[in-house]
């Protein structure tokens, strides 16, 4: 908790002095493309893709120091709105209302797709049931499915316990708008704080199921991106009630290419950066060859990079 507690005292530090003396007595802006400190807001789903961008750059351009602020969705759109940040990682572009009110403030936001993630639903490896269908998925998300066995008949693992990471992240969001088409949620849902606290809950309890964003659990020993974390099963998402070996797939990123994994969501930077800053400079190495190259090592779909697409319903899991 303290070094929790440190580490914000040492943003909230950076970003008074990023807001404070953006400008040097020459009227000079402080920091180029390629050098200077600024925060950026990142939704926490994307932390594992970010902090490796940012490693990435900062081995690159020495002079440049990235603060980020990994928080929900909702947090991070509004810390761009305050003009606190010039970048936010999100799952979305803004709304139409949203764009307006930035107009007002005669501030120009950008958006920049920079890949495509999936949700992916966690269970525990006791589960032996790993094949389900996205209207299943919205009966389990507003309440009319309590009970593993009212989906597979003598399954014992009783109550079906949801995890999301928090109530305002992006994660909540895509399943009130893509899945239950804004039905609400079940008041019988569990929020953790984190992604990696879904992932280890689900770990310890038989009967979870976590939703989650696939890149947290992309087995990182697996330079193919063939392979998910040993903790957990990732289960295999059919479109259909109906859900059965041919008709389901996983989150691999060939099946999220192809369209075959129905739960897809894109990521973009937003960005209000009015000049070439560094904002500008880390939002095009994300946009590079490099950059992107990153975001396929992560295990999600790369926006602007090829793929090789190689078969793998062999390994389909157990």
């Amino acid at each position: 908790m303290k070094k929790v507690f440190f580490i914000w005292v040492c943003v909230l530090i950076v970003m008074s002095f990023s807001s404070c003396k953006k400008k040097n007595k020459d009227g000079k802006w402080l920091d180029t493309t390629t050098t200077g400190i600024i925060p950026i807001a990142c939704d926490e789903c994307f932390l594992p893709i970010i902090r490796a961008e940012i490693d990435v750059f900062e081995s690159i351009y020495k002079s440049a120091n990235i603060l980020p602020i990994y928080t929900n969705e909702v947090e991070a759109i509004d810390l761009l709105m305050k003009d606190s940040v010039r970048l936010a990682v999100v799952s979305r572009d803004l709304s139409e209302k949203e764009k307006a009110a930035f107009l007002v403030k005669k501030m120009q936001v950008r958006a920049r797709k920079i890949a495509v993630d999936a949700i992916a639903l966690i269970v525990n490896k006791e589960n032996q049931d790993t094949i389900i269908g996205v209207p299943v998925i919205k009966k389990i998300l507003t309440g009319e499915i309590t009970e593993w066995n009212q989906i597979y008949p003598g399954s014992k693992l009783g109550k079906i316990d949801v995890m999301f990471d928090n109530p305002n992240s992006s994660t909540v969001r895509y399943a009130i708008d893509s899945i239950c088409y804004g039905e609400p949620l079940s008041d019988k849902l569990y929020a953790q704080k984190t992604n990696m606290d879904v992932v280890e809950m689900v770990a310890k309890l038989p009967n979870a199921l976590g939703i989650i964003g696939v890149n947290w659990i992309s087995n990182e020993n697996d330079t193919t991106n063939m392979s998910f974390s040993q903790k957990i099963k990732v289960m295999a998402v059919s479109p259909k009630e109906e859900a059965n070996y041919e008709n389901s797939f996983q989150p691999y990123q060939a099946y999220i290419a192809l369209n075959d994994y129905p739960l897809t969501r894109d990521v973009f930077i937003l960005l209000s950066d009015p000049r070439s800053g560094l904002s500008t400079g880390f939002t095009s190495f994300v946009m590079s060859d490099r950059g992107q190259r990153i975001i396929l090592k992560s295990g999600i779909l790369p926006a602007v990079q090829p793929i090789r697409l190689v078969s793998i319903k062999d390994e389909y899991v157990k």
